[in-house]
């Protein structure tokens, strides 16, 4: 047992030595941890610094690698002197391109070498042969055979040939890395290079410009030679379609240009996009100049191709001036687009008082004859004229404004400038009055006419005939729906009580006589002798009336108008016939009455119906 507890205390003895050494141990592995970080980040630094020492000589060594590569290859410009006077070879652009990037790089690093002026113009001659192989395929891309004008391919955009666009676009790319002044001060070529690079781009705007006039001219020349075989309006509409085919051709090429151009700094660009657009403007001046000249020979005839014209060019004045901002400040100021506005305006302008003055000399017309009742040609131009309205109405309402409220007048009892004053709005109503004086001046000249006829009966039937026509192409039966829109209520008023002091000037000249050959005179106590008379009158004035409606056709071009005119008639004559005869049967006027009554009023009415049908 003593033994034993000798083991044990033994034992509790060594195991207290061993955790004294433990913990020794432990404090003396912690003191070796902090010295190792302090140690790790003394040397940090040190190690950062190496590092960034060994990264550049590495690079030395390199750049080193490359001179002497480059000194070597250099050694013998025999080789590469052959390359580029050749120039580029078909399928060997990377060749070509390696071959200039390695002249560029020894002139980079000789510095003052004597070779360094023969390696600046070996670099010259090579930035002209590529730009001689771009010319010819701009030359390529910008010829050929243009459609024929007129067929539905010459309405298109002169765009440049998707198929030369893999050959051309990597010359492009490489032309715009050559040095230039702007880019390589030092590099002896560089302002050789910029001068070669500025004319190959001033050919390629030159080229372009001119191929766009070869394809736009065909089309504008047609307008002008076909303008006095169609419709003004469809020559202005075909102006219109003319003109957005040059502003969308102008567009397309500025797009080709950003992409195709060997310079491509603002200024560059702005200049060859001018050069570009001169041919281009030259032909919108002289088509346009053309319809011009066309138009003052017979403003009559093509005021509304001015009218359309001038809409036009309203309407793609914005887009142009957005075009144009693209080209250089001299271009903008001589602008051929916006010069053409005032001349189509004053056109506009001249032919709204002219017109009106057209239709004041109808009243002055000759060669109308006695028994004339047709429609006159300045009523049916009248017609027309509202009718195509619609169609250019901007362009009426924008040039009416600028003419001023009255002002087509010409003075008459309307002081010029007096109501100028147009606010926003209002241009409805101008044209609402225009279109007003219009149909007044027609109808006055037509009532002139009328009163002026030697024979009353045919006046009043043409002065009907001409103020049904404008009252049911204007009003009633219009050849549009926005006719009537441009009526003021005043206008509508003015047709419908013309038309009915005409109708009844009609009636009265024509029927009035045979009413008045059927009233008992007051003072005939007989009355037998005097019916008699009043039956023969009767039928010898209604003979006359039915010759002179054989000659003088009634509302000819309005059969509803015309059978409701002869309703009237019937109504008016055929009843009091019945009653005449009644009351003359009742006095007993003849022993024979058949030989006065000519006529049945059932044969009357059958007689009217025909004339009327």
């Amino acid at each position: 047992m003593d033994d034993e507890t000798a083991e044990i205390e033994l034992l509790q003895q060594n195991l207290q030595k061993t955790r004294q050494l433990s913990k020794r141990m432990t404090s003396i592995l912690d003191t070796f941890d902090t010295r190792i970080a302090r140690l790790e980040k003394s040397i940090l630094p040190l190690y950062t610094a190496a590092q960034i020492l060994n990264k550049r000589r590495n690079n030395i060594d390199q750049t080193l690698l490359k001179i002497d590569d480059v000194a070597s290859n250099q050694s013998d410009l025999s080789n590469e002197e052959g390359l580029i006077l050749r120039g580029p070879q078909p399928g060997q652009l990377t060749v070509y391109k390696d071959a200039l990037e390695r002249l560029n790089a020894n002139i980079a690093f000789k510095g003052e070498d004597k070779d360094v002026d023969k390696i600046a113009n070996l670099v010259e001659t090579g930035a002209k042969k590529l730009t001689q192989l771009y010319t010819k395929v701009v030359a390529e891309g910008s010829s050929g055979t243009t459609p024929a004008p007129g067929t539905s391919d010459a309405i298109m955009l002169t765009s440049f040939p998707a198929s030369l666009l893999p050959s051309l676009s990597p010359v492009v790319k490489f032309l715009r890395t050559l040095p230039l002044p702007s880019t390589h001060p030092s590099h002896p070529a560089a302002q050789a290079i910029l001068k070669t690079l500025m004319e190959a781009q001033r050919g390629y705007a030159d080229m372009r410009g001119s191929w766009a006039v070869k394809c736009l001219d065909g089309q504008g020349k047609r307008l002008v030679v076909r303008a006095n075989e169609v419709d003004p309006l469809v020559t202005g509409r075909e102006f219109g379609e003319w003109v957005e085919l040059i502003l969308g051709t102008a567009e397309e090429e500025y797009k080709l240009l950003q992409e195709l151009s060997p310079l491509s700094s603002p200024g560059s660009m702005s200049a060859a996009f001018s050069v570009l657009l001169v041919p281009v403007l030259r032909l919108f001046n002289t088509i346009l100049s053309s319809l011009i000249t066309l138009t003052k020979k017979n403003l009559q005839k093509f005021s509304f191709l001015a009218l359309s014209a001038y809409e036009v060019l309203l309407s793609l004045q914005y887009h142009w001036e957005e075009i144009l901002s693209c080209a250089s400040e001299q271009l903008r100021d001589k602008n051929e687009f916006k010069d053409g506005l005032p001349a189509l305006r004053s056109l506009c302008l001249r032919s709204f008082p002219e017109f009106l003055v057209d239709l004041k000399l109808g009243a002055t017309s000759r060669g109308q004859a006695d028994t004339s009742t047709k429609i006159m040609d300045f009523v049916v131009e009248t017609v027309t004229y509202i009718s195509k309205i619609p169609e250019v109405q901007g362009a009426v309402s924008a040039a009416l404004t600028a003419l001023g409220d009255g002002n087509w007048k010409m003075g008459e009892g309307i002081q010029v400038g007096v109501n100028n004053r147009i606010g926003d709005g209002d241009e409805d109503a101008i044209l609402k009055h225009f279109i007003y004086d219009v149909v007044a001046t027609a109808i006055t000249s037509l009532t002139t006419i009328s009163r002026t006829a030697r024979r009353p009966a045919y006046g009043s039937i043409f002065l009907l005939n001409n103020v049904s026509y404008l009252r049911a192409f204007l009003l009633d039966d219009p050849r549009s729906n926005s006719i009537p829109k441009l009526l003021s209520s005043s206008a509508k008023d003015l047709l419908n009580s013309n038309y009915r002091t005409a109708k009844a000037g009609y009636f009265d000249a024509n029927f009035s006589p045979l009413m008045q050959a059927m009233t008992d005179d007051p003072k005939d106590r007989s009355g037998k002798s005097a019916a008699k008379e009043k039956f023969t009158r009767f039928f010898d004035l209604f003979d006359e009336v039915i010759e002179r409606h054989r000659i003088g056709r009634v509302m000819e071009d309005d059969d509803d108008g015309r059978r409701a005119v002869g309703d009237e008639v019937i109504m008016l004559v055929v009843p009091s016939l019945q009653r005449f005869i009644q009351k003359q049967k009742e006095r007993d006027f003849s022993k024979n009455p058949q030989k006065y009554i000519k006529r049945t009023p059932e044969d009357i009415e059958s007689q009217i119906r025909n004339v009327f049908s």
